[in-house]
């Protein structure tokens, strides 16, 4: 299949919003004229990250960057400083990007989706955002977690417990804090966790849910040796170092783009509104 017919095929058989598929259209047949455009033409099916960053950066971004290079988390996280609505528009052209690869992996067309979670820009919610899923999301939420596989991420164990931490109702700069040093297995099954700070405070005693303390056993089972000794991050980055403030906002994008009703909510899905959720809080709506 072209990748133009996957881009039709997909949308007249999606879940979408009208509005939503219309927007979606519009940004992936850019990114299919810009592959065209290349010397070499680059394969829309199987273009790597570098890839779209680059027809990001030509299409869409240059304008924003101030003569920055995009050439990474540094350049995303300046665009979401200094450009926030600018960086919320290229986030969810990503998602896009993620329904369509999901698509094409639905059908067979390719082996793997590209993991596109490192381009995004992790720009929090706008001021004064509702915070809460809503029951509809929490349990799609959910359904999007328990699918996330090699196929997506190849850390995706952690990606699954940090999300899970943040249904605990932990924020995402503890979550990157919780320590390896400071986890407590308890006969029940059940597992207690703390996150200390930079001043090696302990900070308060989180009690995990038995789904989270099932999704710590399978990160532990799979967790590399930290690049240096004295790491005691629970969550380690692919530098095998603690993963950095802004990467849970990121997988929690990546991961809820997987799913057309987490796609497209607006304001999008935050780490931080997951963590004003919770388990078993009561959601909004």
């Amino acid at each position: 299949m072209e990748p133009v017919d996957l881009l039709h095929d997909w949308l007249a058989t999606s879940a979408l919003r009208p509005s939503t598929r219309a927007e979606y259209q519009r940004e992936i047949e850019s990114f299919l004229r810009w592959c065209t455009r290349q010397q070499p033409p680059v394969d829309a099916l199987t273009a790597r990250p570098k890839d779209i960053a680059a027809w990001a950066h030509d299409c869409h971004l240059a304008p924003y960057l101030d003569g920055h290079p995009f050439n990474g988390p540094d350049a995303l996280a300046w665009l979401a400083q200094h450009h926030p609505e600018a960086a919320r528009t290229h986030d969810r052209r990503i998602t896009a990007l993620t329904q369509y690869y999901e698509a094409a992996h639905t059908r067979r067309i390719i082996t793997l989706p590209p993991n596109l979670t490192t381009l995004r820009s992790g720009v929090p919610r706008p001021a004064g955002a509702k915070n809460k899923l809503t029951r509809m999301e929490c349990a799609v939420l959910l359904t999007a977690i328990g699918s996330w596989g090699r196929h997506h991420s190849r850390h995706w164990q952690r990606d699954q417990l940090a999300v899970y931490l943040l249904l605990e109702g932990l924020r995402p700069a503890v979550v990157i804090r919780v320590s390896r040093r400071h986890l407590y297995p308890q006969p029940d099954g059940t597992w207690e966790v703390r996150a200390p700070d930079e001043h090696e405070n302990v900070g308060k005693k989180f009690t995990l849910n038995p789904i989270t303390g099932a999704a710590l056993k399978a990160y532990l089972a799979v967790r590399p040796d930290p690049a240096e000794p004295g790491e005691h991050a629970l969550l380690l980055n692919y530098a095998r170092r603690g993963m950095q403030s802004r990467y849970p906002n990121l997988i929690v994008g990546q991961m809820a783009a997987t799913h057309p009703l987490l796609a497209e909510r607006k304001p999008s899905v935050t780490a931080d509104a997951i963590a004003h959720t919770g388990f078993w809080d009561t959601p909004e709506g």
